[in-house]
């Protein structure tokens, strides 16, 4: 299920639980970069130093909603001192509410502003680095700067540095110890790698790849095929992430891909669900076999005498992950989960409760803008009616987890 909060995110966020919340996957509105049109609005502020100290009061209110295991990822663009404002569009489509701050001759902007204080014209400001680190010194877990790159960047007429391609997701967490499903994201090892250890497991692999490395896709830990070693076509996810951003036809042009905030969802929040009294995710039950490749004993040194040496090489080649199931992890009453909590308080087109609701989690959106508003709930209604064939679900604002959902 999803609920839809038309209002200020901080009066709104003030009217939610304590700890009801699994995952925050958010894009606030980037500094100087457009006027979305209403009253309050984060993004006008005549300072980067009071554009940051708005978003530390938003994110201090959404640490109280967030578990202590959860997880928060935020995603934001920079932005130059100088009268075009921003450079972090997300799509070229720039009509609707918001666009009358671009322009097609390269980002301009209507309202434009002198540089802020301490910056000189055309000085990249560096809003996300700034935000990050104001975070981290506010309490937050500062855990990772993964690169968005945008294969499909916004042109820009600019002749004196490199276009822009890329936007900045930040994972911020509660705590030391937090959920987080690495297998979940995994993707295809490289082919070199791939092509690599067939030679270190002397053969092993023979007849299991077959045709373009990788041919045996694993989904969610479970292979199609049943190699011994097919785990090892599976790697950890890196920080560079490459999506490209996708058109959107509604009335708001910047709109997170979602490949994105699918990507974070699926990281952030257990595909097992979470208890229904404590909220406590529960973990994937894994069986793991460590993949070893016999040492060349034979190893020749400087010698040049074969057998006169063993090789220092590992080894330990890797280990194969096989998803059994999932476990409680609390000490709760034994009974069958829910869907974990997914909470975007800049919810504008609906992007993360779209996605949201197709991996099967519930979803809390909070919107400024009652048009976007209309736009999220038009496409999260669509998304029911054509899928499900049923009534468009909705919740009413209660006072708790249960009540919510």
């Amino acid at each position: 299920m999803y609920k839809l909060i038309n209002g200020d995110v901080l009066e709104s966020l003030r009217d939610l639980p304590d700890n009801s919340v699994h995952c925050v996957v958010t894009s606030p509105p980037y500094w100087g970069l457009r006027d979305y049109g209403h009253d309050g609005q984060i993004g006008l502020e005549e300072t980067p130093e009071d554009y940051v100290a708005e978003i530390v009061k938003v994110f201090s209110e959404i640490r109280r909603v967030l578990r202590d295991d959860g997880n928060c990822w935020l995603n934001l663009g920079d932005s130059y001192a100088s009268a075009g404002g921003s450079h972090g569009s997300r799509s070229d489509n720039q009509t609707g509410v918001g666009a009358s701050r671009v322009h097609a001759s390269g980002g301009g902007d209507k309202c434009a502003r002198k540089p802020p204080s301490g910056n000189k014209p055309k000085d990249l400001i560096g809003i996300p680095w700034r935000v990050a680190f104001a975070l981290q010194a506010d309490g937050w877990w500062l855990r990772q700067d993964i690169i968005w790159s945008k294969p499909n960047p916004m042109p820009e007429s600019v002749r004196d540095r490199c276009t822009k391609s890329h936007e900045y997701v930040f994972l911020l967490t509660q705590s030391q110890r937090y959920f987080y499903d690495a297998e979940a994201i995994k993707v295809e090892a490289s082919v070199a790698t791939m092509e690599r250890n067939k030679h270190k497991f002397n053969g092993a692999f023979k007849g299991q790849f077959s045709g373009t490395p990788g041919e045996e896709r694993w989904q969610e830990g479970r292979a199609i095929e049943k190699p011994q070693f097919a785990a090892d076509g599976l790697a950890n996810r890196r920080s560079v992430w490459t999506i490209t951003t996708k058109p959107f036809r509604g009335a708001h042009f910047a709109t997170m891909p979602p490949d994105l905030a699918e990507t974070c969802i699926k990281a952030g929040t257990s595909k097992g669900g979470c208890c229904p009294y404590c909220g406590s995710p529960w973990q994937r039950v894994t069986e793991r076999t460590k993949l070893t490749r016999k040492r060349p004993n034979d190893y020749v040194k400087r010698t040049g005498e074969a057998g006169t040496g063993n090789s220092c090489a590992n080894s330990v080649a890797g280990v194969a992950v096989k998803t059994l199931g999932w476990s409680q992890t609390c000490k709760c009453e034994q009974h069958e989960p829910v869907p974990c909590v997914v909470l975007d308080p800049f919810t504008g087109s609906g992007t993360t409760l779209y996605v949201a609701e197709q991996l099967g989690r519930d979803s809390i959106g909070i919107e400024l803008n009652p048009e976007y508003l209309d736009i999220a709930e038009k496409r999260l209604g669509g998304h029911f009616d054509k899928k499900k064939g049923g009534k468009k679900k909705t919740a009413k604002v209660g006072t708790g987890q249960k009540e919510l959902f």
